[in-house]
This record gives C-alpha cells, sequence and structure tokens, in this order.
C-alpha cells in the first residue's frame, strides 16, 4: 500500500467520509466502502450517479483495499460488488477515457488495470463477486479475476467496447478465451453482445444465479462456509488452479504435488485430520 502500515482494526469507511485506523494514516476513500464481518470483508463499488463506472481514483482505492485484505489475517474471504440492483461495474469512466490523448497513455491505463485485477486474481484469499445489474467492459473483467461468480437474475454481462472503437484492455480478451473458449470469447468480444446471467451461467462464466434481493445473502453465506476452510489449502488450491491451468499437464500435476506437500508442513494440516478421526469440526488457524 504504498508504503502505509496495514490496519490492525476493523473499521468501515462510508461514502465520502474519513477514518482513522490504530497504527496507520488517515485514509479517505470517496468511491468504495470496506466492511468486515465474521472473517469476511465486503467491498463495494459505490459510484452510483455514473452506474459504478471504473476511473482512475476508483482503481486506486481498489487496489489500497486489496491490499488491506491481504495484510489482515482477520479476514479469510473478501466479497466484491457494486452498489445498488442497476449495476455491478457498467464498464470504465467513458468522460476519462475520452480524454485520453496517446496510444501509450492509453496502455499505462490498461496496465494498471491488468496489474489490479491480476492482484484481486492471485490474492491468496478467495473472492467471491456479487454481480448484480450490468457487468459491461472493465466491469465485467473485474468479475472475472474472482474465484468464485454469483450473479443476480438481473445480471446482464458483456465486453462492448468493439461499440467505442476500442478493444477490452483490462484481461477482457484474456480471461474471457481461457474461462469460455476462444471461439466464444471472439463472438462476444466482436460483435459486443450483452448476455443474461442465465446464459452466462450456461457459459460457465458464474457458477450460481439468485434472485436480487439474495444475492447478498447468498454471497455473504458462501462466505461463511469458506472462512472456516483451511486458510493455506485454500491459498495452494488457488494457486495450482490459475498457474497450472496455464502450463502442460505434466508440469501442473508437479505443481500441485508439491503444494500437496508444503499443506502437509502445516498445522492445519494436523487439526484437519485429527477433527476428522475424532469426528469434530476443525478449527483451522491458518498455520
Amino acid at each position: 500500500m504504498g508504503g502505509r502500515a496495514p490496519f490492525d482494526t476493523e473499521f468501515i469507511t462510508r461514502h465520502g467520509s474519513r477514518r482513522r485506523a490504530r497504527g496507520c494514516c488517515s485514509v479517505e476513500w470517496n468511491n468504495i466502502v470496506l466492511e468486515q464481518g465474521n472473517g469476511w470483508a465486503l467491498l463495494t463499488i459505490q459510484r452510483p450517479q455514473v452506474l459504478n463506472a471504473l476511473n482512475r481514483k476508483t482503481l486506486e482505492e481498489l487496489s489500497e483495499a486489496v491490499d488491506w485484505v491481504e495484510q489482515n489475517e482477520d479476514v479469510r474471504c473478501l466479497i466484491i460488488t457494486g452498489a445498488g440492483e442497476k449495476a455491478f461495474v457498467a464498464g470504465a469512466d467513458i468522460n476519462e477515457l475520452r480524454q485520453i490523448e496517446s496510444a501509450a497513455e492509453a496502455q499505462r491505463l490498461a496496465a494498471k488495470g491488468q496489474a489490479l485485477f491480476s492482484k484481486i486474481e492471485e490474492l491468496d484469499k478467495p473472492v467471491i463477486m456479487a454481480v448484480n445489474g450490468f457487468a459491461l467492459g472493465g466491469g465485467c473483467e473485474l468479475a472475472m479475476s474472482g474465484d468464485i461468480l454469483i450473479a443476480s437474475e438481473n445480471a446482464k454481462f458483456g465486453q462492448p467496447e468493439v461499440n467505442l472503437g476500442v478493444i477490452p484492455g483490462y484481461g477482457g480478451t484474456q480471461r474471457l478465451a481461457r474461462l469460455v473458449g476462444k471461439a466464444t470469447a471472439k463472438y462476444w468480444c466482436l460483435t459486443g453482445e450483452i448476455i443474461s446471467a442465465a446464459e452466462a451461467y450456461r457459459l460457465g462464466l458464474v457458477q450460481k444465479v439468485t434472485p436480487p434481493d439474495m444475492l447478498l445473502d447468498e454471497s455473504k453465506r458462501l462466505a461463511e462456509v469458506l472462512v472456516k476452510k483451511a486458510p493455506i489449502a485454500m491459498k495452494y488450491i488457488k494457486r495450482t488452479i490459475n498457474q497450472g491451468a496455464e502450463t502442460d499437464l505434466q508440469s501442473g500435476l508437479q505443481l500441485e504435488a508439491a503444494c500437496f506437500g508444503l499443506t502437509f508442513d502445516t498445522r492445519d494440516r494436523i487439526e484437519g485430520m485429527d477433527a476428522f478421526l475424532q469426528k469434530r469440526k476443525p478449527e483451522f488457524q491458518g498455520k
């Protein structure tokens, strides 16, 4: 977080407000809200006047919040959503994009967005995307950087950048192709077509569809399941799947075996196996 000391207490930032956490400098977030629950954190993008569109400031605030989650041992799962039912994130901020004057500046912005979404994807803790309403362009790219995607029935997905004369720039062409295949990704990006939550579920982009009023409840329920699992094992599950899927089978199997071995050098492994043999629920400590 740019040299900032990690937060050491629960805090909730409200839209446009400033809070000070013990052991840390003051932090002001105008476009996001971060709430800490019982082992999980809920991060809400809050720019309803522009359907939660991503501008540079929002990207910076998201990056800071993800750093906080990474450093906070009390948080074992992150939920990301957008304020209101109209939009998760309707895309990048077009007013801001229109002001970009050079290819080099556009490339730097793309690299910044890609770095943030890769940070989310590579976070050592599971990330649930709770998608409500529009998840278009940068919003769809953000959603695809999570581990589990839960969508409300009114969710809409798409990479419509071609209609603006540009291409997806925050990882859309790459993650979409890996999730749904090259041919489907080409069709989606070339046409700019917007699809429903049901169609996204059919394609495998979404893992579960809920009524709009149940989206956050279901996301929190799943988070409460995940926070009870072994944190180190979940970290290596993410790592082996993310990295192994990008290599050949033999290399992926070697990575899996190595990470399997690493989990045996943890207290959680002993606790999990003892709890199974003693017919009780394990209490994992992430050690």
